[in-house]
């Protein structure tokens, strides 16, 4: 299994898409955005995504440069056309909007539609726990990416919609970030295209059936990723049938609807809350403090080390490839390098054997 210096790959990525004709600025943006993704462990939002990002630019799918379009704003308020330009790009913007707005009313609500692939949430969630701000978002896709059937459905109907959150403490932000459905679309693309089978009790085929194969994601008739929550799998769909409600009716986008055309890009919706307009920045800090190491001190069962909290598992593995270097799957790496070829891109040398 290749691997890879994460500024290496950061430098090679951002070549790549400037071959495309992608600004500098914008491809630092989301060569960050990617390799970020890596370096947490989320390989399902990295640096896989660039083979399809660039064939969007290729076919005109999405526009790089294009500005964030302002469609409406208020005091507290940010609505937006995201012009299908690049989903990190645009995700960035809309924040740069509703942080001062934030900090001057105490709460700031933002909705973009049309954007691209947007990357993986917890990303914008970090960057305002780190002001110690907070986050709570989501996102849809635009009607597209229908891969959750209903309870005792054989069509998919929903997307695998995220909900994110980060909440900052003294130890470090708690982060919270995950997909309504039992494991993201991406997750099951990576077996895919590695041609490995999924874990059970991730996919159902078009008889509604459980399956490990993960193609009946990519044929058709459809099959379909499970929701969240198991043998109450109803509470997962029921939050991602919401979301995809909120996401759509708050950005001037899509919901999911019969007839969507293919996966693109997705629509957003952000609120901000800044604690200090509250009862205060200490205040929150304390309280969310004390409830995590209270947490954390938990006596554990036999074979448990330690309790883990959300963005405990990124915090660790971040640490590691950062170190050592990030490991990519074969049929990743070799898709990258056929790219980078076909674009007159060097290729990097990887990190050296540990």
């Amino acid at each position: 299994m290749p691997t890879i210096r994460s500024e290496s790959l950061t430098e090679f990525t951002v070549r790549i898409f400037e071959a495309v004709g992608v600004p500098s600025e914008e491809a630092k943006v989301v060569a960050d955005g990617l390799v970020g993704a890596n370096l947490r462990g989320h390989d399902s939002h990295g640096v896989m995504r660039v083979p399809q990002y660039v064939g969007f630019v290729q076919d005109g799918t999405y526009t790089p440069g294009v500005p964030l379009q302002i469609e409406s704003e208020g005091p507290a308020l940010v609505v937006a056309d995201g012009r299908w330009g690049f989903g990190q790009v645009q995700a960035h913007r809309l924040l740069d909007q509703l942080i001062p707005k934030a900090r001057a009313m105490g709460i700031a609500a933002g909705a973009a539609k049309d954007c691209g692939h947007v990357g993986r949430l917890g990303e914008y969630a970090e960057r305002a726990a780190a002001l110690d701000l907070v986050l709570l978002a989501t996102v849809n896709n635009n009607g597209a990416g229908q891969r959750v059937s209903p309870p005792g459905g054989l069509e998919p109907r929903l997307g695998t919609n995220p909900l994110c959150a980060a909440v900052p403490t003294e130890d470090g932000p708690v982060v919270l970030d995950f997909g309504t459905s039992v494991a993201a679309e991406g997750k099951v693309r990576v077996y895919h295209i590695n041609k490995q089978p999924v874990p059970e009790g991730w996919l159902l085929d078009h008889q509604g059936k459980p399956t490990t194969d993960p193609s009946v994601l990519y044929t058709e008739p459809s099959g379909s990723i499970l929701p969240m929550g198991g043998t109450q799998a109803y509470k997962g769909f029921g939050l991602a049938l919401v979301l995809d409600m909120l996401a759509a009716g708050f950005s001037g986008g899509r919901a999911c609807h019969e007839g969507a055309p293919p996966a693109r890009g997705n629509n957003l919706l952000f609120i901000l809350l800044d604690p200090a307009r509250f009862v205060g920045t200490e205040s929150m800090l304390k309280e969310s403090t004390c409830v995590s190491r209270f947490v954390r001190d938990t006596p554990t069962a036999e074979g448990v080390d330690a309790i883990t909290l959300p963005g405990d598992p990124e915090r660790r593995i971040m640490e590691t490839r950062s170190r050592d270097g990030i490991p990519l799957s074969d049929g990743h790496w070799a898709k990258l390098v056929e790219l980078a070829e076909a674009l007159g891109v060097a290729v990097p040398s990887l990190a050296p054997e540990a």
